[in-house]
């Protein structure tokens, strides 16, 4: 990933390397505590005053916004991100070289919100009622998503309306290209704002030629798509500053007309973000990123797959702010499966046919790291030539437990534990107890890990073709799987089922149906953002009533 000096992807920093905007961190007999951080100087990650010379042009051609750097990513988004714009360039230095001063008191201005590390627990948000949603698991578990919002309704997979801002499309005709995916009832409209709940009205393929930067609080609810459900597909998503987010049932495919050098899934800082059921791949740097200053977060049910060579990785997962890894496969990716470094808990996962750069990377830094490995399964495939793992040394230390491995490629699932030694953990330090981080409800056995895998991973409510085959080639235990450069090798995205909505005549994300069932009234659009059972609105019921059990 390119490194910038402004924007929400900023920083990819290495444990122990923060970047300028990161608070301090002190070393003190082999833990990592948080220093109250210097207040930084006026720049782009505080809430800058517009420059004077854009602000008429811009407000007699968008809707009112908030114009923070969030707004300015937003708007550089807006743009096709692949070709510059000298505009935007210009205003942007300005902002820099002046050092307009920050307004308000947020975090970001200099208040101190950063939650460290340490080598046994997060210290975090008490666990609220509710969780992000009915068993909802591991550091990300807390997130808000958009329960203190509104819903925003995706009507289409690719809209352009010319018409209301006409001055701007000239301008956008001289400078760059218009993303095809963008306006009212666009999916990239729809996570611009924070504070969001967003259900689909449609189902299929969104093509996007930008990278899609998501706010804060939102819920990206994919399981209320009809149809076959939401693939996105042609470029990647930032999280990185989205807060609170919680993203469940939706498939994000990179692919080569994606930006060179980018991630599928980057996050580069934030705090409480959950992913559930995603299905991720042909990143082509990573396929799934975290990395600098970001807490508590979960990755569960997930695939992460076939990051395009010559690169070829699952991705980096180093935070000392908590990720927990459960239930996820990870496959045909040459390596970085996933590449761990800080806090970390990895549990319940398959990995499988990983090339020649490794299967799960053990920090390979000086930094200190900090993880459980519980019940996961590792299985060779036809791309396979490294152990399990690599890269480990003393400063990463690691509790594991009942670690499967089946390298012998016969088509059975037959593999045994492995050694609890540092000949199979690749020289970590193994720990005696595990870390005190928020666990899975359920501990699955390795095999019943493979079963859950093969039937509930990924956007599985309605799996596409690629997914199905990423499946196949699992349960063939050895004879099939190949890392790919092209996402065409796959067939590409395919075509997935259009679908019809249900009748919602207030529009407040709720069928009508669902809402004379329990109780609500389907013309009164007022009751969809209401607290209801549980803590949860009206809508998280009725979105979340959508999704099976996590077991």
């Amino acid at each position: 990933m390119r490194r910038h000096a402004w924007g929400r992807e900023a920083y990819k920093t290495k444990l122990g390397a923060p970047s300028p905007f990161s608070p301090p961190l002190s070393r003190r007999s082999g833990t990592f505590s948080s220093a109250t951080p210097a207040v930084p100087s006026p720049s782009l990650r505080g809430e800058p005053v517009l420059p004077w010379i854009l602000e008429p042009f811009l407000l007699r051609n968008f809707p009112p916004f908030d114009f923070t750097v969030d707004w300015y990513t937003r708007f550089v988004s807006f743009f096709n991100m692949k070709t510059s714009s000298t505009l935007l360039a210009a205003a942007l230095f300005y902002q820099g070289a002046a050092a307009l001063p920050c307004k308000g008191s947020s975090a970001v201005c200099g208040a101190a919100d950063w939650v460290g590390p340490t080598p046994v627990k997060i210290a975090g948000r008490a666990d609220p009622a509710p969780s992000a949603f009915p068993g909802a698991e591991g550091f990300g578990r807390n997130a808000i998503g958009g329960r203190t919002g509104k819903v925003y309704k995706v009507t289409n997979l690719e809209s352009v309306p010319l018409l209301p801002h006409l001055p701007l499309c000239l301008l956008l005709l001289v400078l760059t290209s218009w993303p095809s995916d963008s306006g009212t009832g666009s999916l990239r409209d729809a996570v611009s704002q924070p504070n969001r709940i967003v259900v689909f009205d449609v189902g299929g393929v969104i093509k996007i030629d930008a990278r899609i930067v998501v706010s804060k609080n939102i819920y990206i609810a994919g399981q209320t798509a009809p149809g076959g459900g939401i693939t996105v597909y042609g470029n990647g998503f930032s999280w990185s500053n989205a807060n609170e987010a919680i993203v469940r049932y939706i498939r994000i495919r990179m692919g080569k007309p994606g930006d060179s050098g980018k991630d599928a899934i980057t996050i580069a800082d934030g705090k409480s973000l959950i992913f559930d059921h995603l299905s991720v791949s042909w990143g082509r740097d990573e396929t799934f990123s975290i990395s600098g200053d970001v807490s508590n977060v979960t990755i569960s049910s997930s695939i992460i797959s076939q990051g395009l060579e010559t690169h070829s990785c699952g991705g980096l997962m180093q935070t000392d702010g908590g990720v927990s890894l459960f239930r996820n496969l990870y496959i045909d990716n040459k390596t970085r499966n996933p590449k761990v470094k800080g806090v970390n808990d990895f549990q319940n996962n398959v990995i499988y046919n990983w090339g020649g750069g490794g299967g799960y990377i053990a920090g390979d830094s000086e930094g200190a790291s900090y993880a459980n490995i519980i019940n996961n399964y590792f299985i060779s495939g036809p791309s396979t030539s490294v152990t399990a793992f690599t890269r480990g040394n003393a400063n990463f230390r690691g509790y594991v437990k009942d670690n499967f491995y089946d390298s012998n490629r016969d088509g059975a699932l037959n593999g045994a534990a492995l050694c609890v030694s540092t000949t199979c953990y690749s020289n970590m330090a193994i720990q005696t107890t595990p870390f005190d981080y928020p666990a899975p409800a359920k501990l699955l056995t390795p095999d019943e890990a493979v079963a859950h895998v093969v039937s509930k991973v990924g956007a599985s409510i309605a799996r596409d073709a690629v997914d199905t085959a990423l499946v196949k080639e699992l349960t063939s235990y050895g004879k099939s799987g190949k890392l790919i450069s092209d996402e065409a090798s796959m067939g590409g995205v395919g075509t997935i089922e259009a679908g019809t909505a249900k009748k919602d005549t207030d529009g407040d994300g709720i069928p009508d149906e669902w809402e004379t069932a329990n109780g609500l009234n389907p013309d009164d659009a007022s009751d969809g953002m209401k607290i209801g059972a549980g803590g949860y609105a009206n809508l998280e019921i009725y979105v979340n009533s959508l999704a099976p059990a996590v077991y």
